[in-house]
């Protein structure tokens, strides 16, 4: 008879607890938070590098249970805004390294491979972005001038 195991949606690996106030072993306040995010993100610390930054080095395990705010959230207050959203950018930059090894590497189906679906993912975030006006209406992605995109 095979053994039943009750994992609840089968995911594996540990989820964050679930908590309405912020933990007692964390010392700052959050002003203190906010000030923290605004120092990484002028040092152009990214929010993904801002948010580890804060949980490795000042034990601060989620911005958003003790200011009620995302890390996003307080650098456009403190106007730190970017041409293209991080995700985005992000595919931008992958697709641009794949078109780099591509020019040394012209017959790698893989890269083909992950080139298209890397523009592909990238043409599905414009169309969300636009609809969300973070985009201009008329942007449109373009392979050709992907490098001064990036830059």
């Amino acid at each position: 008879m095979a053994r039943m195991y009750s994992r609840k949606h089968g995911a594996s690996g540990s989820k964050r607890p679930l908590r309405k106030s912020s933990p007692r072993w964390v010392r700052y306040n959050k002003k203190e938070i906010e000030k923290l995010v605004v120092k990484l993100a002028n040092n152009e610390k990214s929010s993904a590098e801002i948010g580890a930054i804060l949980r490795d080095k000042y034990g601060i395990p989620n911005v958003r249970e003790i200011t009620g705010k995302k890390v996003t959230q307080i650098m456009k207050e403190n106007d730190f805004t970017f041409k293209y959203p991080e995700d985005m950018m992000n595919l931008m930059r992958k697709a641009l390294k794949i078109k780099k090894h591509l020019e040394s590497n012209k017959h790698d189906p893989f890269a083909i491979r992950g080139l298209e679906l890397t523009e592909s993912k990238i043409r599905r975030l414009g169309k969300y972005y636009k609809r969300r006006k973070m985009l201009p209406e008329k942007w449109k992605y373009d392979p050709e001038k992907l490098s001064l995109m990036v830059k």
